[in-house]
């Protein structure tokens, strides 16, 4: 890629064989170096402090902490490492939640390794990007964009619903996210009114239905 030096990375996924399967990818670019891996947010955290890598290439559902809340954690940390979210889903709320959590870029596994590889020089670069794939399903950045806005329920109320399709309860909700169990219960309110629903698991069911967030099922394969 003709790069000026070589790019760091720290690598997270809860899935061994991929994150092997990437790491091995990544490496074979020269300007790219996968300086520590991890299969869990926690360790990713700390993986990112001790090494200020230039680039963090996060599966966005894993243990301890997921890729967003570690993004979250970076930047309220002020660090200079980059993000770059690598996921499963192409839904639209993913999408958003990672760009709202700050995150500089958002590609699905699907991707083949080139465009991975791209991906990252291109968010080293100074690039916010989109997966072709994501992007080939919508007319232009500004649909994208409109579509996102047009998202029925906010960044932190598709967590709590999100969380709530685990099976967490509101103080399990509260503790995860690092909130109050009232704060919990306000969203819950929100979700149901916006949501035209008037139970925790209409609400689940309907986001699920429509796409605004994935079943616990579908997690276990991110």
């Amino acid at each position: 890629m003709g790069n000026a030096r070589i790019i760091t990375i720290i690598l997270a996924d809860d899935h061994t064989v991929v994150r092997a399967g990437i790491r091995q990818f990544l490496e074979k670019d020269g300007g790219i170096r996968v300086v520590a891996e991890t299969g869990d947010g926690k360790t990713a955290c700390e993986l990112i402090q001790l090494h200020q890598p230039d680039l963090a290439l996060l599966d966005i559902q894993m243990p301890k902490m997921n890729g967003l809340e570690v993004t979250r954690w970076l930047r309220k940390e002020g660090l200079q490492t980059l993000v770059l979210i690598l996921s499963a889903f192409d839904d639209i709320p993913y999408v958003q939640a990672a760009l709202k959590s700050g995150a500089d870029g958002y590609v699905v596994k699907t991707a083949d390794p080139g465009e991975i590889i791209r991906s990252v020089y291109r968010v080293f670069q100074g690039e916010k990007i989109i997966s072709n794939a994501i992007q080939d399903n919508l007319v232009g950045q500004q649909r994208l964009q409109s579509d996102l806005n047009r998202a029925p329920l906010s960044l932190r109320e598709l967590e709590v619903l999100s969380l709530a399709a685990e099976g967490l309860t509101n103080r399990q909700i509260a503790g995860r996210l690092e909130i109050s169990e009232r704060t919990v219960q306000n969203h819950m309110a929100n979700i149901f009114h916006n949501l035209g629903v008037a139970s925790r698991t209409e609400a689940v069911m309907k986001a699920i239905s429509v796409g605004l967030i994935i079943g616990s099922a579908g997690k276990q394969n991110s």
